[in-house]
């Protein structure tokens, strides 16, 4: 694969076989007339599985990817690769060149020890780029992925998509200032806007809430607090569904929508749900709130500045404390959405998988 500044971009299928496969109606394969889709963000979690299903349904499409590495799952299967940062305005201009929808998704993975500066270049700068190189290339429909993060912790619950805005960190604030951006362009073009929130992803290939499911697995996960807050989660294939809703429903430009699962529960009731799909006990071991985001705040306080990783800071510790429960209620009326996999099932494929490939 072709990469540095001469173009950034590789063709996925040489043009005899993408003439030949036009016709085609199998799996993975380009079906004429679905229409090219440019995705951010393809190589990640989330990515990875839309992908899958944009082939999969027939559509032509060109990813962006940080390296060849982790776009070698594509190679040959889409038409084509650009290898770049984000916030690289030519690179995004060469991403949607022909494209009639975008799916953006990259958003910078959450460090406590990461450079500031980097939130605002990846989350806003980034956004910018992608939304404006679309603007210029005439893309008919724009679907941002956004954060339930900007409602930072729910105070009543369950929150909907016009609940105040409360950004509880940085991630969270940039995250807030590039849905802003997008926003910013609704019904001043022809581009159709839709942005996704979506709750707490979860299933095969997530490596985020790997660490929890080890911990578990090996009796020193941690109860920090009461665990009463509220917790929302979504099975992987769930939000993928709901993705594609927001790329092809009619008449819900402008419009957000919360995408999340079946239910939500206290965080206790979820941890047990994890812990039962292991066939591993629940924890006993409790401790105060207070003591430990007291000590995530000095462990920060030394790491940081050191660009050391803390093993320990406030965001980790606030997961036990933030309420997160969403009323996904306009996604089902409007897009016509609908949840199909429990908690209890997806974690059972999720612990699954983990250890099919030597992860548990």
């Amino acid at each position: 694969m072709a990469t540095g500044a001469e173009s950034g971009v590789k063709s996925g299928v040489d043009s005899k076989v993408q003439s030949e496969v036009q016709s085609e109606v199998t799996s993975g394969v380009l079906v004429k007339g679905k229409g090219r889709v440019a995705i951010t963000g393809a190589t990640g979690f989330l990515g990875s599985h839309l992908t899958e299903r944009l082939l999969k349904d027939g559509y032509e499409v060109s990813i962006l990817a940080r390296s060849e590495e982790k776009a070698a799952q594509f190679t040959g299967r889409v038409h084509n690769i650009v290898i770049a940062d984000i916030a690289d305005r030519a690179a995004m201009v060469k991403l949607v060149e022909g494209a009639d929808y975008v799916f953006h998704l990259v958003s910078n993975f959450r460090t406590a020890s990461g450079p500031p500066e980097s939130y605002h270049k990846i989350n806003v700068e980034g956004t910018k780029a992608v939304v404006d190189a679309a603007l210029a290339a005439g893309v008919k429909r724009f679907v941002h992925c956004a954060t339930i993060g900007v409602h930072g912790n729910v105070k009543s619950s369950p929150a909907d998509e016009n609940t105040a805005y409360a950004p509880g960190d940085l991630y969270q604030e940039t995250k807030l200032e590039a849905q802003q951006y997008v926003e910013s362009v609704i019904g001043k073009t022809e581009m159709e806007v839709v942005i996704v929130r979506p709750c707490s992803m979860y299933g095969p290939g997530d490596m985020r809430m790997l660490k929890m499911f080890r911990m578990l697995a090996k009796k020193t996960f941690l109860i920090i607090g009461p665990c009463q807050e509220n917790f929302h989660a979504v099975y992987i294939d769930d939000i993928v569904d709901g993705f594609m809703l927001a790329l092809t429903k009619e008449n819900v430009s402008g419009e957000t929508f919360l995408i999340g699962g079946d239910k939500y529960l206290p965080l206790i009731d979820y941890i047990k749900v994890v812990a039962d799909a292991e066939g591993a006990p629940m924890p006993w071991l409790k401790f105060p709130y207070w003591f430990f985001y007291s000590a995530a705040v000095v462990i920060e306080s030394i790491c940081v500045p050191l660009k050391i990783e803390p093993p320990l800071h406030r965001r980790r510790v606030r997961f036990y404390k933030n309420n997160r429960a969403f009323n996904i209620q306009k996604a089902r009326d409007q897009l016509g959405y609908s949840p199909k996999v429990s908690l209890e099932e997806g974690m059972k494929r999720t612990v699954a998988w983990y250890k099919e490939n030597g992860f548990l």
